[in-house]
């Protein structure tokens, strides 16, 4: 029996790249998966059910359950049809993975408010709009849930000609912050993510020959761990996962575990290991009466 055997999850985004790792990774554990890309363009125009429909095909040739959602995540209908989805498929829903996100990188001297808005409006909106649908899911059921949110060391950090995704991607990562303390009580637990893997999204940007140490694969089983268990006391932190490297990010950096650029992917025991071996030296969490 896996580790999420009757738990229901959607990723959005989730025909390619690091969402569909992750689709594939919660299957493989036994959640059953609702599969949402518009199956645009990374910069996101376009749509197709292409996407969705193969990374659906994948799962069940393995031998999981899943199903295809074409919608987009910055449409509120939409994104309310995601989760009505999920419970008109499988009854419930307990994990939502916000993965969806476009590029229009320019430098903030070039850059168009069209620009800036459609990435604003992607990223930032659209991960509010969903969450705010699964919430609303979550609370109604009175189970708790798990949420990962996808920020980007471009926003806690920053890098050179994204203040558009930048922005967003730190607003994220704020968001993720506050609904960590409002869900404590609720049993819901909201985690960042900050990933660096080798998709259509970064291929033009990460140097040449990273594809095999930055294979999206190596992240995705943290994302699973923050859903099973183990870490259902884990909520408010954001975790820096590629490369076989797994980074805890507040005011310092904490490196949880690590295994060699060119080595197997985690698995998701390797990493419950890791992070319970670490715990420790984390720092200590913030509760809702200290705000």
């Amino acid at each position: 029996m896996g580790k999420l055997e009757g738990k229901v999850a959607i990723v959005t985004g989730a025909g390619g790249g690091l969402g569909r790792c992750h689709a594939l990774g919660l299957a493989a554990e036994g959640a059953k998966v609702v599969v949402n890309d518009l199956g645009g363009a990374r910069d996101g125009s376009g749509a197709g059910q292409s996407m969705a429909d193969g990374v659906v095909a994948e799962i069940r040739a393995k031998g999981g359950t899943a199903v295809a959602h074409y919608g987009s995540v910055t449409n509120e209908t939409d994104a309310a049809g995601m989760v009505a989805k999920a419970v008109e498929a499988f009854g419930s829903l307990d994990i939502l993975v916000n993965n969806a996100g476009i590029l229009r990188d320019r430098t903030f001297k070039k850059m168009t408010h069209a620009e800036w808005d459609i990435v604003i409006e992607v990223h930032l909106r659209g991960t509010y709009l969903v969450t705010r649908a699964a919430w609303d899911q979550m609370l109604a059921q009175g189970e708790g849930g798990r949420i990962i949110n996808t920020s980007s060391t471009s926003g806690l950090i920053g890098n050179f000609g994204q203040a558009n995704y930048g922005a967003a991607k730190a607003g994220i990562a704020g968001f993720t912050r506050v609904l960590a303390l409002e869900g404590m009580k609720s049993g819901i637990t909201v985690n960042t993510l900050a990933p660096a893997a080798f998709s259509r999204m970064t291929e033009d940007i990460m140097q040449e020959g990273q594809a095999e140490r930055f294979a999206p694969e190596k992240v995705s089983p943290v994302v699973v761990w923050l859903c099973t268990d183990e870490a259902k006391d884990v909520t408010g932190r954001q975790f820096c996962v590629g490369g076989n490297r797994i980074s805890l990010l507040s005011w310092q950096v904490l490196v949880i575990g690590q295994h060699g650029p060119k080595d197997a992917p985690w698995t998701v025991d390797e990493v419950d290991t890791a992070m319970k071996a670490s715990r420790e030296q984390w720092p200590r969490p913030l509760k809702p009466m200290e705000v």
